[in-house]
């Protein structure tokens, strides 16, 4: 919602940079979609190997 709000903002201050902000959104979209999916990979790796070296202080204590 914040988003759009400033965005009509700019519409209001200099609208031909709003549209042109409104037509290049889909490109820089798809533009940065290979860093949103190497980002989401490197999470579930840095999650496993967090997952593998807690897992013998979890047996110990034996909390799930």
């Amino acid at each position: 919602m914040l988003t759009f709000l400033l965005w009509l903002l700019l519409f209001v201050i200099c609208w031909p940079v709003a549209v042109l902000a409104l037509a290049l959104y889909p490109l820089v979209w798809l533009l940065l979609l290979p860093f949103r999916l190497v980002g989401f990979a490197v999470e579930g790796v840095l999650e496993l190997i967090y997952a593998i070296l807690i897992l013998p202080a979890r047996v110990i204590s034996g909390r799930r």
